[in-house]
């Protein structure tokens, strides 16, 4: 991928980076020297391992894991059972993982989908009883099986060197002596806080005397500590079918909810097929549905067919591409991304170029599409997350993704174990007949994705964006960047992104776009775009952050040297050795 030279850094304080957000159509601030924008700083470059993360802390530690003789894969597990520690607003032991991995033995890319299941005993009817018609987003219902655990132990089973033990041990240190809480987690924690304080555990394991905790401040988090120590000792089973899973069935029978130890004793994540599109002559890859990483792939298909390289970053005919194909690529999000054990997807269809013609064609230069309907195809077969990349010497690289969904996850925090259940069971339809509806033992649409960039059967950049929707529509923004706009890779983290919001939705929230839906843009488009795309017939806001958080790691596939980036929105850091 073409790189160009970075530019200086920008402060990274969380005021500042909201009055960004909020500051639409501001100019960019440029280098002195170059005149460049964008970049907050230089890439990270190293000869033998990389580690790029949300927290500086757990990036240390999974380069530590790497120096000991750990794999990217030990760094990576090290690493983020530190974020759940440290950064408990986005990811924990309650929620699921998604993993692409590059195995440098055998050539080739490997997906885990390590999502967990609704409740066997929580049936639609029971939902019904209640009157609703959504799922809620805290509480007893919404929890699914979590299943980072599994996750763990089967990609350490398959590409480890250390013991668990060993990769844990870091996070059981700092969760007994304490860690400083960084700035950004410390705004998100006291938000969550007041929605969160009235379940039962929450208050008395994730708060200081029923406050969050300040930035600087001390946090332990003792019961995590000992959760961690039974999962060293134990192994899986020992949080799927010992007392910590005991302890899950116990609080949810005495809380009015349906998560069992059978639940849990019967759940096991799957290892899955990455499926790829080329773009320009990079192949791009994304795990199938449940989760939403095709929508990505659908997005590049489409804007494959305009001519970027006559198109400026930022022009009003970027923005209006970019927009348009994302509600066509959400058009079919919504209809056919779900639990493929329940609703098969026609993948292959979906992400074809042939397909993405038909799409592309509905695009019109001078207007924009008020309302999209999913594509049919020729016969049927039919929030707040953290995401962490690593790489080692042996030439392995780890996409990772962790999430307990909205926020802190559902509130739900059973005693002594120190970790919120997830809540991404709201991710349902409470409707029948619909791919994504509930049903018990099912998983939820996935909104986390791992992405990973390929050329010529070569690694060359594991990547992602957390953020809800806004997931695929970052992963097409950085791939963009970096092919068609020639950026960096911290350049093109650092770019001012787009976010397209209130298209139709696989979870009942949005029945169907009728109206276009809203244009969201960050600080650094010309104000010449912003009215470009208003004249057009856009709906165009500004919003306070809803544009994900970066990592990613470039190998130059000649010298083997690692490029690090980190997003400058989010306390993280690349580092190397």
């Amino acid at each position: 991928m073409p790189v160009r030279t970075p530019t200086r850094r920008r402060g990274a304080v969380l005021a500042a980076a909201l009055l960004s957000f909020a500051l639409v159509g501001a100019a960019a601030a440029a280098d002195r020297i170059t005149g460049r924008t964008f970049a907050t700083r230089s890439d990270v470059i190293a000869p033998h391992a990389m580690a790029a993360t949300s927290h500086p802390l757990a990036t240390q530690i999974a380069l530590d894991t790497m120096k000991a003789g750990g794999s990217a894969m030990d760094a990576a597990i090290a690493a983020n059972a530190a974020l759940g520690l440290m950064e408990p607003t986005g990811n924990g032991i309650g929620g699921d993982l998604f993993a692409i991995v590059w195995d440098p033995r055998t050539q080739r890319l490997y997906g885990y989908d390590g999502s967990g299941r609704s409740p066997r005993s929580l049936t639609m009817a029971h939902f019904q009883e209640l009157g609703l018609t959504e799922i809620p987003a805290h509480g007893p219902l919404p929890v699914s099986v979590p299943g980072t655990v599994d996750a763990w132990f089967a990609l350490h089973e398959r590409f480890g060197k250390r013991r668990m033990r060993d990769n844990l041990a870091p996070t059981i240190r700092y969760a007994r002596e304490g860690h400083p809480v960084a700035e950004t987690i410390a705004y998100y924690w006291d938000r969550s806080v007041p929605r969160l304080s009235r379940w039962p555990g929450f208050v008395e394991q994730f708060t200081i005397d029923g406050r969050a905790p300040r930035t600087g401040e001390i946090w332990r988090n003792p019961n995590l500590a000992d959760t961690l120590e039974a999962i060293a000792r134990g192994g899986r089973d020992a949080f799927y079918k010992g007392d910590i899973a005991r302890t899950i069935d116990a609080y949810f029978k005495a809380n009015d909810g349906f998560l069992s130890y059978e639940d849990m004793a019967s759940h096991t994540g799957n290892w899955v097929e990455p499926v790829s599109t080329n773009y320009r002559g990079y192949d791009v890859w994304e795990l199938p549905p449940s989760g939403q990483g095709i929508a990505a792939l659908q997005m590049l298909n489409i804007l494959e067919g305009f001519d970027f390289s006559s198109i400026p970053f930022g022009s009003t005919e970027h923005l209006h591409l970019f927009v348009e194909a994302k509600k066509l690529a959400f058009a079919d999000r919504a209809r056919w991304y779900a639990d493929p054990d329940f609703a098969p997807a026609p993948v292959e269809w979906l992400i074809s170029k042939e397909y993405a013609a038909e799409r592309r064609a509905l695009i019109s230069t001078d207007g924009v599409l008020r309302e999209v309907q999913p594509g049919t195809p020729p016969q049927l077969d039919e929030g707040d997350t953290i995401y962490l990349t690593t790489a080692d010497a042996d030439g392995m690289m780890v996409s990772l993704i962790q999430s307990n969904y909205r926020g802190m996850g559902s509130g739900m925090a059973p005693p002594g174990l120190g970790f919120i259940l997830q809540d991404r069971g709201e991710m349902f339809v409470l409707k029948e007949g619909h791919p994504n509806s509930y049903a018990p033992g099912k998983r939820p649409f996935h909104t986390i994705i791992p992405g990973f960039v390929t050329k010529d059967g070569r690694p060359l950049v594991s990547f992602g964006v957390m953020g809800g929707a806004m997931q695929p529509q970052g992963h097409v923004q950085i791939v963009m960047n970096l092919v068609d706009f020639g950026m960096g890779l911290q350049e093109a983290g650092d770019a001012p992104r787009i976010h397209h919001d209130l298209s139709t939705e696989p979870t009942g929230q949005n029945t169907m776009m009728t109206d276009g839906g809203v244009v969201q843009l960050e600080t650094g488009f010309p104000y010449e775009s912003i009215r470009g795309l208003m004249q057009l017939g856009h709906r165009v806001e500004y919003a306070i952050g809803p544009y994900g958080g970066y990592q990613a790691i470039r190998r130059d596939p000649e010298t083997g040297v690692y490029f690090g980036a980190s997003e400058s929105r989010k306390d993280g850091q690349a580092a190397g050795y």
